[in-house]
Formats: structure tokens, C-alpha cells, sequence
């Protein structure tokens, strides 16, 4: 029980029992995290986020009983300190989009390796989004595509700095990994994502990654001014 005192708590749900449990045993065994739940159904999820309080859910989007997306709102709505990471293998991309806006810290596909896996979870726990290379790819395709560009005007006008910021908050960097990269103090940066994401109209950070790929398509970096 000691050994698993400063392990991340994880709720696995999927309803692919044999999934879930080879994903259990190899969390397992990194030694960083302790599976305290599993479950197959949107029901039962939300019965073991009640009892269990883990520190970040592991969530496919498709359960048979309610959609994951559902899912992943009422769990935000209800505990806003539990980490939501969707690991799934459907390529949609509206679903990817409607997952991060409703409050999902990170989105992956299920082709994602096991130390890229480990990866994201710590990333989401630390306060970082993250979303898999191989699902946002396919997302900044989609949204290069006329009909799913943004307006020319939107209704939202970051400044060049605020832009910066939320350009590193997309790839993923904490904020004193940004503050390192642009020469500024960590209450500086927070205070630069504090009114962007007031402008975006977001509070979380995957949900302003997307926005961002949104505003700026072609690139995955800050635009030049």
C-alpha cells in the first residue's frame, strides 16, 4: 500500500474488458500509476468517479449505455480537479473537437505507444494538455479545408504576445517552460493565458490548442506580424 502512496490514480473506461485490463497491467506496471477503477459503461464510470476520486479518468468515446463526450461534461461539471484523457480509436474529428470543448485535458488514439502513453498522463495531471500527433494531424488537414476554416473576423482578438503564448500552451509547455522560452516570469505568463483564454472564451487548456489550430491552420506556429 506504501508503494502506491504518490502513484497518479487512474479510472480506466472501456468497454473492451480484455483493452482495459492489458492496459491496467501495463500502467501498472511503469510504477507510476495505480488503476483504482475500471469500468465499461458511462454508468458505472460515473457511479466510481463518485466513490473513487482518481486523479485522471482514462475514457474512450464510444461506451454502449452514453457517449464518452457526455460523459467526460458531467465528470468537469461535477469535479473540476479530475483530469480527463481520451484514449480512443475512432478518427473523428468533429468528435476530437467536441471532446477538448467539453473539457477533456488531452485527446489519443489507440495506435499511441505505451511510453508516449505514460507521457500524456503525467502531462495532463501536471496541469498540460495533450493531444496525440496522430489525431491533430489529421484535425489541422480537416480544418484547412474551406468549409471548416474560421471566419476571416472572429469574434476574438488576441495580441501578438497573447498569441505567442497560447501557441506554446498548444504544443503543449508549462508555463514556466514558456516563461523560459519568451524571457518572461511565470505570473507574467499566467496572466498573458488568464485574458487569453477570457477573450477565447475557454478555461481549460486543451480547448485553447484547438482554438488556436482553428485561428491558424497552416501553421503550428505563432504567425508573423
Amino acid at each position: 500500500m506504501h508503494r502506491r502512496k504518490n502513484r497518479i490514480r487512474l479510472l480506466l473506461v472501456e468497454d473492451h474488458e480484455i483493452v482495459r485490463m492489458a492496459l491496467g497491467v501495463l500502467l501498472e506496471r511503469t510504477g507510476s500509476f495505480h488503476v483504482v477503477g475500471e469500468a465499461g459503461t458511462a454508468a458505472n464510470a460515473w457511479a466510481q468517479v463518485s466513490n473513487l476520486k482518481p486523479d485522471v479518468v482514462l475514457l474512450d468515446v464510444k461506451l454502449p449505455d452514453r457517449s464518452g463526450v457526455e460523459l467526460c461534461r458531467d465528470i468537469r461539471a461535477a469535479y473540476p480537479k479530475t483530469r480527463i484523457l481520451f484514449l480512443t480509436a475512432l478518427p473523428d474529428n468533429e468528435t476530437l473537437l467536441s471532446s477538448v470543448t467539453g473539457g477533456a485535458d488531452g485527446y489519443l488514439h489507440k495506435t499511441i505507444d505505451l511510453e508516449s502513453l505514460v507521457e500524456a498522463i503525467k502531462a495532463v495531471v501536471s496541469g498540460r494538455c495533450y493531444l496525440d500527433p496522430a489525431a491533430t494531424g489529421s484535425v489541422m488537414g480537416w480544418l484547412r479545408t474551406p468549409s471548416s476554416r474560421p471566419d476571416a473576423n472572429p469574434p476574438f482578438q488576441l495580441s501578438p504576445q497573447e498569441c505567442r503564448v497560447i501557441a506554446l500552451v498548444a504544443e503543449g509547455k508549462t508555463n514556466k517552460e514558456i516563461g523560459v522560452a519568451l524571457s518572461l516570469s511565470e505570473k507574467t505568463v499566467k496572466n498573458y493565458i488568464f485574458h487569453a483564454f477570457q477573450k477565447l472564451g475557454v478555461t481549460r487548456r486543451a480547448h485553447a490548442a484547438v482554438l488556436y489550430m482553428k485561428m491558424f491552420p497552416d501553421t503550428a506556429m505563432l504567425p508573423s506580424y
